[in-house]
């Protein structure tokens, strides 16, 4: 596996860290470990180039006293939409998972889930993690640390048939998307949006459940997508369709009581630069995989010009309904968003 600069370096980090900051006996016989849980299965690109790495560097850089154990596809138990309450209420330490599998529950996340809103996976992660830093860390996500936020390459839709060439072709299918925004943009663009996590699709596709689903280009590969489709749809422009967005999370109080040593062996090797990094290699694997469905006899199709057009003017209903919900739920969506977009083009730039 290619070695990444951004790991390597935030273990050189704590590792002088721990050389340097540690007082007292107590902490230097102080062994941990923690429980990662997430959705994926482990060869899948996030377990196998992002948090397994991972885990393994914290290792590293605590010296063997901070051990991160990967529990993959959803191994512990439970379903992906209850990863969250499951850092929260300490049944495991950490999850990697989507806010959005739980609707309503971390509306400010939203903003970055919006229609047309990402530029490129890196940029947009970098721009998350401030925007969660300045205006979603006190209130949404209470009981949880944060860790890294992030979010995929730009979404592409994967369908049955002849597929989506025009927005009419989207009247009726039913389309499967992760999380509430984007399953309400998928009903304003005429489809008949079903919302489910990731490891359902597969069974949904063979079954007839669906016709289509919403995907980033990298995770196909390991859900066999190009199998169970006829074509791929993406699209032209500066901006994304959609992103979706990640947290990797922990367990409030288990931070917390850790010393402060390996707090600081975490705090090293996650936050913004790990966000960017998360990011970044997710869509990095955007292109091999586009690469395994082009060897197949589907269909790649894309939406440029004024058809694209036409599916930004009919996904502003989306935004426009988001700004009314936030602000009943006294969040100034408008302004949120205005702060997000700013952050992506600063990044990007």
């Amino acid at each position: 596996m290619k070695k990444r600069n951004f790991l390597k370096s935030a273990a050189a980090a704590a590792i002088a860290v721990s050389a340097m900051g540690l007082t007292s006996v107590g902490a230097l016989a102080q062994e941990v470990t923690l429980r990662m849980h997430q959705f994926l299965p482990p060869q899948a690109n996030v377990p196998a180039e992002i948090l397994i790495p991972w885990a393994e560097q914290i290792g590293e850089a605590s010296g063997g006293r901070l051990k991160v154990e990967v529990f993959s596809a959803m191994s512990l138990g439970g379903t992906p939409p209850q990863l969250m309450d499951q850092a929260r209420d300490g049944v495991v330490d950490i999850v990697w998972t989507l806010p959005g599998y739980t609707p309503g529950r971390f509306p400010s996340v939203e903003v970055f889930e919006l229609p047309f809103m990402m530029t490129n996976a890196e940029a947009t992660s970098r721009a998350y993690w401030d925007l969660f830093k300045s205006d979603m860390e006190q209130g949404e996500f209470n009981g949880i640390k944060i860790l890294a936020t992030w979010v995929h390459g730009p979404g592409v839709i994967h369908a049955k048939g002849e597929g989506v060439r025009t927005l009419e072709d989207m009247q009726g299918k039913k389309v499967r998307g992760p999380t509430r925004v984007i399953n309400g943009m998928l009903a304003e663009l005429g489809a008949e949006p079903v919302g489910m996590p990731v490891p359902a699709i597969p069974e949904a596709l063979s079954k007839g459940v669906i016709d289509g689903t919403v995907i980033p280009w990298e995770v196909t590969p390991a859900l066999k997508i190009a199998e169970l489709v006829d074509t791929h749809t993406e699209f032209g422009g500066d901006t994304a369709l959609y992103t979706a967005a990640f947290v990797l999370a922990m367990n409030q109080a288990k931070y917390d009581s850790l010393p402060d040593d390996l707090k600081k062996v975490l705090d090293d090797a996650t936050g913004a630069e790990f966000s960017a990094f998360a990011g970044k290699t997710q869509a990095a694997f955007d292109a091999p995989s586009r690469e395994i469905a082009e060897a197949t006899d589907n269909a790649i199709l894309q939406i440029e010009g004024e058809e694209l057009q036409r599916w930004r003017d009919a996904s502003q209903t989306v935004i426009d309904n988001w700004y009314t919900e936030m602000e009943e739920k006294g969040i100034d969506g408008k302004a949120l968003h205005a702060r997000a977009q700013e952050l992506i083009a600063k990044y990007t730039d």
